[in-house]
C-alpha cells in the first residue's frame, strides 16, 4: 500500500500564520504544473508493485487550479501507478473557490473527498488570519459540499486565537456540528518563524493567549466532538465512523508515499526525500535533468523516534514490539513517570496516550526519544 501527495504551490493570498511553501504569483503556473507532471513520469517506478490507496492534492490551494488540471493529474496517476479502484482522492479547497460547477467537475474527475479550509465562521477572525473568503462563503460552500455526493468531506477550524474565549469556541463548534460535517480537523494557532503572525507578535501588535486558555479550548473541543459521536482518532482530527482520513492515517503509520511538486516530501520506509522549496529552481531542474531534491537514509534511532512521535498522536498509539529500539527500557524512568501520572497507558501491546496525556503529546514523545549513544 502507498500514497501519492501532489503539492500545488499557489495561493490567492498569504495567510498570516502559514509557513507552507506557496506563491501568490501565478504567472508561471503552467510551467510548474508541467514540471510536476514530468516528475510523476520520472518517478513512476519508485512505488514498484505497491498499490496506491490514496492520492492527496495539498498546498497551497489546489482548488485554484482549473478542474481539468486536477483531472489530468488523476488520470496520469492512474496511468502510471496501480491505483486502487476504491482509492481515497482528496482535494484541499478554499470556500471562495467552490461552486456547484466545480464540485461536479471534481466529482467527475475522481475526487472522493473534499478538505475545506474554513478556519473560522467570524468575519473579524478571517480578516485577522488573512483568509480570502467570508463567513458567508464558508457556510454556502459547506451546504454545497454536503449535497454534492462525495464519499467524505472535512473542514478545518483554528482555535487558540488572540482573545478567543470558550463562548466563541463553542459558537464555532456549534455551527460546524449543525452543518453535519463528518470530519473535523481543529488546530491550535501556533506562531511559526518568518510568518506575518510572527512579525506581529514580535512587534507587540498581537498578543497570543496563555497556554491555559488554549488547553481549555482543546478540552472543550474533545468533549463536544465526543458528545456528537465523532471519534478523536488523532490529536487534531475527529471523524464519524467510516470518515477517517486514510491518507493522513497512512502518514502516521509510516506507510510509504511519493511527494510530487516543489517542497513535497517522500518516504519509502527508510529514505526521506524532499524537493526544493522554490518554484523556479524546481521547474528548471526538471527541464534540465539536474537534481531538485535532497534525501537521507533514516537510522534505526531516527525511525524509532519518528514512530513514537507520529504514533502517539493517534488513538491506536504505538505498537511496542514494532519499535526497532527498546525506547521504553532505555527511558524507563520517563516511561514509568508518564504512566503513573495518568498520561500514558499500555493496552494490548500498544503505547497509548490517555485523554489527559493528549495535551502533552509532543513532550511525552520527546521524553521517550532515544539517541545513537543509547544503543
Amino acid at each position: 500500500m502507498a500514497g501519492v501527495y501532489i503539492h500545488i504551490p499557489f495561493c490567492r493570498q498569504a495567510c498570516t500564520y502559514c509557513d507552507f511553501h506557496f506563491s501568490t504569483n501565478q504567472a508561471h503556473q503552467d510551467s510548474v504544473l508541467d514540471a510536476m507532471g514530468l516528475e510523476l513520469i520520472r518517478r513512476s517506478k519508485e512505488l514498484g508493485d505497491a498499490s496506491v490507496s490514496t492520492i492527496y492534492f495539498g498546498g497551497g490551494t489546489p482548488s485554484l487550479l482549473e478542474p481539468d488540471r486536477i483531472a489530468a493529474f488523476i488520470q496520469q496517476a492512474q496511468d502510471l501507478f496501480r491505483v486502487d479502484r476504491t482509492a481515497e482522492v482528496t482535494l484541499e479547497a478554499n470556500p471562495d473557490d467552490i461552486t456547484q460547477e466545480r464540485l461536479d467537475a471534481w466529482l467527475d474527475s475522481g475526487i472522493t473527498r473534499i478538505s475545506m479550509g474554513t478556519q473560522s465562521f467570524r468575519e473579524d477572525r478571517l480578516r485577522f488570519m488573512g483568509r480570502a473568503h467570508t463567513a458567508a462563503h464558508a457556510l454556502k460552500s459547506i451546504e454545497l459540499i454536503a449535497k454534492a455526493g462525495f464519499a467524505s468531506w472535512t473542514i478545518d477550524l483554528i482555535y487558540g486565537l488572540p482573545g478567543m474565549d470558550l463562548a466563541e469556541w463553542d459558537e464555532q463548534l456549534t455551527i460546524a456540528l449543525d452543518h453535519g460535517m463528518p470530519h473535523l480537523s481543529a488546530y491550535c494557532l501556533t506562531v511559526e518563524p518568518r510568518t506575518a503572525l510572527a512579525h506581529q507578535v514580535q512587534k507587540g501588535q498581537v498578543r497570543m493567549p496563555e497556554d491555559d486558555a488554549q488547553s481549555a479550548q482543546f478540552d472543550r473541543l474533545i468533549d463536544r466532538m465526543e458528545q456528537a459521536g465523532l471519534q478523536h482518532y488523532e490529536i487534531s482530527n475527529f471523524a464519524r465512523e467510516g470518515h477517517l482520513s486514510k491518507h493522513n492515517t497512512a502518514y502516521w503509520e509510516g506507510v510509504p508515499y511519493l511527494g510530487i511538486g516543489p517542497s513535497a516530501h517522500s518516504f519509502d520506509g527508510k529514505v526521506r526525500r524532499w524537493n526544493v522549496a522554490n518554484n523556479a529552481r524546481y521547474t528548471a531542474a526538471l527541464a534540465e535533468g539536474t537534481p531538485y531534491f535532497e534525501s537521507e537514509e533514516l537510522t534505526a534511532t531516527q525511525r524509532t523516534n519518528e514512530r513514537l512521535m507520529t504514533g502517539l498522536r493517534t488513538t491506536r498509539g504505538v505498537e511496542i514490539p514494532a519499535l526497532e529500539i527498546d525506547a521504553l527500557r532505555i527511558n524507563s524512568s520517563a516511561f514509568q513517570s508518564h504512566v503513573s501520572n495518568g498520561h500514558l497507558s499500555v493496552t494490548d501491546g500498544r503505547l497509548v496516550l490517555t485523554k489527559a496525556g493528549r495535551h502533552f503529546a509532543d513532550r511525552i514523545a520527546s521524553d521517550l526519544f532515544v539517541t545513537d549513544d543509547d544503543r
